[in-house]
């Protein structure tokens, strides 16, 4: 196995920062085991949310080896890690289904018997812990929180210590061929694959904030904003000591945003309908997604509160999916006393969700129950949790998020305050192409871009209209690429590619 934590694109790691690498390591083995020389098998199974409408398949492990895969796949290396990673592995399968491939699933952190899913778990704790104190304590979100997102993630030498660690995931990979067509959304399963001599690697980069953290040397970088796409080749910032040699040109791809096939191909009817419902008086419809690692939640409780007149008067309606979080349910009912006289629960039933969902895209008078009051949505499955963000947004005027992967999908966006100062540039994104606003710098402005939304739509209609512009553009084609380039259908050049890329 070839050592990546040494050098760097052609830079040198400072002696101290590799034996620091080399003791994490160490110390991991020692608190988890060391199952290098294990091999482990897998198996490829149906999953009740993704088969049925992206033709997915989930690798577990298994007594016996993986049998032959279908002839046209690709496996969605992935890890959950809030919510974020599982929405671009969701973008990634929808788009390689709906371009004739059978998407295979990979969650690292999906096989707790071994070391891989054990590190990745610990690691996953403390973040979670880092981002729900930051919105409690704003000293350690000043202090601490913002600067490591923002700029400790940000130094090469990160990444040394994240390549040591990912040769501890290896094992997972005994049955994968090397040649198969891999998209890593996360850095981790990007480095374990290559690690693991695996040959078509994209690794799916997240956000629109350079950062070593997402560095993979031996994979393709793809890149959603030009903006990043320099940062990243350039290494920008990178190491504040010196200016340090770029990526190859061959090595990363500007692909635009990761978007889901679905949501994709029914922009221009999703955005007629938004504009009829803006234009015509009918309620606005918000969808509020509380996100993985379960911050923000007197933030959240406040936008609601603030939209509870508004939903009386039939002038608002929303959607709340609180994830696999039931007991953000009893923080809301504590909270917002007035909500559950409001709401409808829809609590693990998938077929009901989807039923919901369909009922609202084609409630064009906006009288049926799916356009008044409030519903909320929670499933323990982990996949449904994700997914039915994905297919509420069709449905929904505004989607209330923080700057997270959802900065980038083609639905008008309130973007509320962020968690992590890498966030921020999500924000910046999405105001700069049309299709949500700036980060709203204050819950008061936040709240206040509510009133605004409700009594003068007209800046809604606006962000519909720059999502259609942004689709011809091909601002949403992402995916599309990221599978083209894994399944080796077109280089870095684009040639040959069937779907538009932004900026050429």
């Amino acid at each position: 196995m070839k050592d990546r934590s040494s050098v760097i694109f052609g830079n040198t790691i400072d002696k101290a920062t590799i034996r620091k690498a080399a003791k994490a390591q160490k110390k991991f083995l020692k608190k988890f085991g060391d199952d290098r020389n294990t091999p482990y098998h897998l198996a490829a199974v149906d999953n009740e949310v993704l088969t049925p409408v992206m033709g997915v398949k989930v690798l577990k492990l298994s007594d016996n080896p993986l049998e032959t895969l279908p002839k046209k796949c690709v496996i969605i290396g992935n890890i959950r890690m809030g919510f974020g990673h599982y929405r671009i592995s969701m973008a990634m399968a929808s788009a390689a289904h709906a371009m004739g491939y059978t998407p295979l699933w990979l969650d690292l952190n999906s096989f707790p018997e071994t070391t891989c899913t054990k590190i990745i778990g610990s690691q996953n704790e403390l973040y979670s812990m880092g981002s729900r104190l930051s919105q409690k304590f704003k000293l350690f979100n000043k202090l601490i929180w913002d600067p490591l997102n923002y700029e400790g993630f940000k130094k090469i030498t990160y990444n040394a210590g994240d390549q040591k660690n990912a040769e501890l995931m290896v094992p997972l990979f005994t049955d994968i061929p090397k040649d198969v067509p891999y998209i890593a959304t996360h850095v981790w399963p990007s480095q374990a694959a290559v690690h693991a001599g695996m040959t078509h690697v994209v690794n799916a980069i997240p956000d629109n904030w350079p950062m070593a953290l997402h560095l993979s040397e031996g994979a393709l970088h793809t890149i959603q904003t030009p903006s990043s796409y320099i940062g990243y080749r350039t290494l920008a910032g990178f190491d504040t000591k010196r200016t340090l040699k770029p990526m190859n040109k061959e090595d990363i791809v500007y692909t635009a945003h990761y978007v889901d096939d679905e949501l994709v191909q029914n922009i221009e009817a999703d955005c007629a309908s938004r504009i009829d419902r803006l234009s015509n008086g009918k309620p606005v419809r918000f969808l509020l997604s509380i996100g993985g690692a379960g911050a923000q939640g007197d933030y959240f409780a406040a936008l609601i509160s603030k939209l509870i007149p508004y939903i009386k008067q039939n002038k608002a309606t929303l959607y709340l999916n609180i994830g696999d979080y039931a007991n953000v349910w009893d923080m809301f009912r504590q909270k917002v006393p007035q909500i559950e006289g409001l709401a409808t629960l829809h609590f693990d039933k998938w077929s009901e969700t989807t039923s919901f969902v369909n009922a609202a895209l084609s409630d064009s008078a906006c009288t049926a129950p799916e356009s008044r009051g409030i519903h909320v949505f929670c499933h323990k499955d982990i996949f449904a949790a994700v997914y039915a963000t994905n297919l509420l947004m069709r449905a929904c005027d505004v989607l209330m998020t923080k700057p997270s992967e959802l900065a980038f999908y083609p639905v008008p966006k309130l973007m509320i305050q962020h968690v992590g100062g890498h966030e921020k540039w999500g924000a910046i994104r999405s105001a700069e192409t049309g299709d949500g606003t700036p980060e709203c710098y204050s819950l008061d402005y936040a709240l206040f871009m509510i009133s605004q939304f409700i009594e003068q739509p007209d800046m809604l209609v606006m962000m519909n209209n720059a999502i259609i512009s942004n689709k011809r553009a091909g601002l949403y084609n992402g995916a599309y690429h990221a599978v083209e380039l894994a399944a080796g259908l077109t280089d870095v050049s684009g040639k040959g590619s069937k779907y538009a890329y932004a900026g050429r």
